[in-house]
């Protein structure tokens, strides 16, 4: 079976692996049992009808004396391209539009507060190579694009914030190019933009080709379902990315990501979840999924899926499908970042003035390691 054939670890384990022993396999992989979300009736209907992966689970946290729950539902989204890449650009735009536009509708039905997509979601992944035409003209205003206006529409209709990573074209400052999120509160007003703070350069992932590291820092959007933060991709991989987010306020931090098998698939079930139990919040790991690297790079990788959720007490969802489109619905009670935080300390304990002090010697050109010699 090739990589593009494998669904899921989830779908081998119980393939495999003997009922008596699949409760504690899967609580050593993915933490305490999660209970599964009763998902609507036309929801599973619409998924099977429209052909895309639908999970949904609960993550619960203890009753509190002083603090009613505060339970939010998040939807995470990843799909394949739906044209071919040489289609014209805007019927590319217009068939994910609509692609995304019907699951968004399921993620309504079952209750989803805030939904995210996949990074760069309005095109084929073309940043595997330096070929900027016709890849640049999906960039567009992250104020007023048409993608921003989509989202609003899908906002306002469901009642639902929308968070919505795009190639961005900032014509203020020249046409210059960024990777970013756009952020659409549930009233449809733009709350703001995240852009991508760290680029990869390995391989053929030719990003500095496009665009370069974000200039917003790590802002958090105060939502009226909670706090949230977007750190796009490669940011994942920088443990400082995931801490300032978590520094500023950031109650459930989403990672909309394009990555492929060979580079990454054996790390990404970690890091992110390995962020929510560091930082004390919850943490949503998204990836495309498909073969297609927009150029002639037909070897370039296998987008891999598994989108899943973690919590701040390390148990995660089982992710989405490797092979399919997918919307995966968790329904978290934030109160349980705090619980957490309470039992472990890890921001009471931790001693970020002496790293501050050290981190601000360590950047100087004339630095000196500490190290202690015989």
């Amino acid at each position: 079976m090739s990589g593009e054939d494998f669904e899921s670890l989830e779908k081998v384990l119980e393939t495999c692996v003997p009922e008596a022993e699949l409760r504690e396999v899967r609580r050593l992989l993915f933490g305490k049992q999660l209970k599964k979300l009763n998902l609507p009736q036309s929801a599973l209907d619409a998924a099977e009808e429209q052909d895309f992966d639908l999970k949904g689970y609960v993550f619960e946290a203890s009753p509190e004396q002083l603090r009613p729950p505060r339970t939010v539902r998040v939807g995470l989204i990843q799909n394949k391209i739906v044209l071919p890449t040489d289609a014209p650009v805007l019927e590319q735009i217009t068939a994910l539009h609509k692609r995304v536009g019907e699951m968004v509708e399921v993620a309504a039905i079952c209750g989803v507060n805030i939904v995210c997509f996949q990074e760069a979601w309005t095109m084929p992944f073309a940043f595997c190579t330096r070929e900027r035409e016709p890849w640049t003209e999906f960039a567009e205003s992250a104020e007023d694009g048409l993608t921003t206006r989509f989202c609003i529409q899908l906002a306002k209709k469901y009642n639902m914030v929308v968070v919505s990573p795009i190639l961005e074209r900032d014509e203020i400052h020249g046409g210059t190019l960024w990777n970013t999120a756009v952020v659409v509160s549930n009233n449809g007003n733009v709350l703001g933009k995240s852009r991508k703070n760290h680029i990869p350069r390995v391989g053929d992932f030719n990003e500095s080709t496009y665009y370069m590291e974000g200039n917003t820092s790590h802002p958090v959007f105060q939502t009226q379902f909670g706090k949230i933060a977007v750190n796009i991709c490669y940011g994942r991989h920088h443990p400082l990315n995931w801490l300032m987010y978590s520094i500023h306020g950031a109650e459930i931090i989403f990672n909309p990501s394009a990555t492929v098998g060979l580079l990454s698939e054996p790390i990404w079930p970690i890091e992110a979840r390995n962020a929510a139990i560091a930082n004390h919040c919850f943490t949503c790991a998204i990836n495309r999924v498909g073969t297609v690297c927009a150029t002639s790079h037909h070897d370039f990788g296998h987008f891999y899926g598994s989108s899943y959720v973690a919590a701040p007490d390390g148990s995660r969802s089982p992710g989405l499908s490797r092979t399919r489109d997918g919307l995966l619905v968790t329904e978290m009670d934030l109160n349980l970042n705090r619980q957490v935080a309470d039992k472990w300390n890890f921001k009471m304990t931790g001693r970020y003035e002496m790293y501050a002090e050290e981190l601000k010697k360590a950047i100087q050109h004339d630095f000196k390691p500490n190290i202690v010699k015989e």
